[in-house]
């Protein structure tokens, strides 16, 4: 038996395949709004790597999109952003390059 959660995001990749995201947090930062996602099928793993994307409003008859984040310096603002308000609940890996 599965339950049904509400804090699950299915969205559609490149390929057309479905991917379900936990929705982890809701950021409003300059003026733009932006969720933080985690992959639901990597969960078991130690260690995953959250998903950032921008919420860019549709017209009137369209829902609201998600559009990845090209801007390397505005997705590290928003991600340590998110680090400050979910330190406690999170532990936080330094990736060494």
């Amino acid at each position: 038996m599965t339950e049904e959660r509400d804090d699950i995001i299915v969205l559609t990749d490149e390929n057309g395949e479905e991917v379900e995201f936990e929705h982890l947090d809701t950021i409003e930062m300059n003026g733009n709004h932006y969720v933080v996602l985690l992959p639901v099928e990597g969960e078991e793993e130690e260690e995953s790597e959250v998903v950032i994307l921008k919420v860019v409003p549709g017209d009137e008859e369209d829902e609201d999109v998600l559009v990845q984040v090209d801007d390397e310096e505005e997705l590290n603002e928003v991600f340590e952003e998110f680090k400050i308000r979910m330190e406690d609940e999170f532990d936080f890996v330094e990736d060494d390059e």
